[in-house]
Formats: structure tokens, C-alpha cells, sequence
């Protein structure tokens, strides 16, 4: 029989570090991957965005569907014809994922804790963190989702008054 964790049983959501908020093992694209290639995955996998590694399977970006799109609109905009000019056949798109991805990654080791993880989220205005080991290869994903299910059963104790949130930077003691 399983157990459920209660508020009283619950662990506090800011006492969990990263290796258990985390998504382990996460689907990756290579950064000379084709563009084509990086949507099949993210379509047959659902995922709106994912890392992007390098040959020793360190993050070097993120692509995204907004990346894609940003990338097909400006591809596209070379593809119409001026009044009056034949239509061109469709050119194949030769770009990389490192061409279109975003360079910028934020990062934390497996031992951060998980208001630390909020705070990173919201000061950056990013939907995941990834987690690296201590060569800085990735190990893990951690989405807003996965922080948001974590903080359900914290919520609920914090609500019967059964556990601790961190302290308000405006908090008086």
C-alpha cells in the first residue's frame, strides 16, 4: 500500500534540492542537428522547447517553438516573389540548430534548492533550468510544472499551518 503524504508528512517545498525536482535524463537536441530534424522531436515529443548540447553533452542553448517560428517567418519572407516574378520553388533550409537556438542557459548544480530554483525562474522570466553534474554536463531539466507540482502538498501545509515557507525579504523578525 502506498503511502500519502499528508501536510504534516509532507516535505517542505524549499527543503527539496534540484535532483528531486528535476526531470532526469532529458531529451536533448545536438547543436548540428537540422532544423527539421529539431521539429519532428519537439512534435513528436510534445515539448515546447529543449536543450541543445555539444559534442560532450554539455547545454549550449535552448531551441524552442518561438525560435522555430522566428526562423521560418524571416525564411519565409525571402520566399515571396515580388509582383509580377515567377514563383520560386521552395530553397532547402540548411540551418542548424545552432543557428536559430537561443545561446543563453541558465544552469544549477544538483544541490540547489528549490526557492532557489523559484527565484532563478522569475528573475530570468524562463519555464526551465537545466541541471548540470559537476563537469557541466547535463543530468536534468527542471520545468515551472515540475516546481508548481512539488509545491502542491507544500501549499497544503503551509495552508493547515503544519509547515514553514522561506521568510518575505520585507518580513520583520
Amino acid at each position: 500500500m502506498n503511502a500519502i503524504a499528508t501536510p504534516s508528512t509532507a516535505p517542505s517545498i524549499w527543503s527539496i534540492r534540484a535532483t528531486e525536482l528535476m526531470t532526469p535524463n532529458p531529451g536533448s537536441l545536438r547543436e548540428d542537428a537540422s532544423v527539421r530534424d529539431a521539429v519532428r522531436f519537439l512534435t513528436d515529443k510534445g515539448y515546447s522547447a529543449a536543450p541543445v548540447i555539444n559534442d560532450a553533452g554539455r547545454p549550449v542553448g535552448v531551441l524552442s517553438r518561438a525560435d522555430i517560428l522566428v526562423h521560418d517567418r524571416e525564411t519565409a519572407e525571402f520566399l515571396t516573389p515580388a509582383p509580377g516574378e515567377p514563383k520560386l520553388p521552395p530553397p532547402v533550409d540548411k540551418a542548424r540548430v545552432r543557428d536559430i537556438m537561443s545561446p543563453f542557459v541558465l544552469v544549477v548544480d544538483p544541490d540547489t534548492h528549490a526557492d532557489a530554483v523559484a527565484r532563478e525562474m522569475v528573475a530570468f522570466r524562463v519555464h526551465r533550468l537545466f541541471v548540470v553534474d559537476g563537469n557541466g554536463v547535463l543530468i536534468g531539466v527542471i520545468s515551472a510544472l515540475d516546481l508548481l507540482r512539488h509545491m502542491q502538498p507544500a501549499a497544503a501545509a503551509l495552508a493547515a499551518g503544519t509547515a514553514e515557507g522561506p521568510r518575505s525579504a520585507y518580513h520583520d523578525d
